[in-house]
């Protein structure tokens, strides 16, 4: 990567909130020798809120086998995106908690800027659950730019 690239983390989780700040940033911001680093967090909602209500380990494997094979997907899509967009960049994924995941990337791949979307919870649900957004703003040492979908 050339020193005069800036490299630039952007949170993708496959919900039409982080496409559209991917889009905000390619319409707003890009620079051409921008490398996108695209931040994936795997969650595996599906398989930890089944596994509550059941004890067969075998269903439970089968269940994580097919969520990581989505996963592993979402992932080669991503980083076809990146090339259809024309843009050099990579895609990491790490679990973990979002937005610590989100600004340990950023740190690790010496990101200059964070561009996440945001569901646009009101307060008392983003109190109670916590925003991702917001604790990719208040501990990321980088600029962060948070895209509310529809603004």
């Amino acid at each position: 990567m050339a020193a005069t690239q800036r490299v630039v983390a952007i949170a993708m989780d496959g919900s039409e909130h982080s496409d559209y700040a991917f889009q905000w940033y390619m319409d707003n911001i890009h620079k051409p020798k921008d490398h996108v680093i695209f931040v994936h967090c795997p969650e595996y909602q599906a398989v930890v809120h089944s596994s509550m209500v059941m004890t067969d380990i075998a269903i439970v494997a089968d269940q994580l086998e097919v969520e990581q094979q989505r996963i592993k997907e979402f992932i080669e899509q991503l980083g076809e995106r990146l090339k259809q967009a024309g843009i050099g960049g990579k895609v990491r994924s790490m679990g973990g908690a979002p937005g610590e995941v989100i600004v340990k990337i950023a740190e690790m791949e010496n990101a200059k800027l964070i561009v996440t979307g945001t569901r646009g919870l009101g307060k008392i649900r983003r109190t109670f659950l916590g925003s991702v957004s917001d604790y990719v703003l208040h501990h990321s040492n980088v600029p962060v730019v948070i895209i509310k979908h529809g603004q």
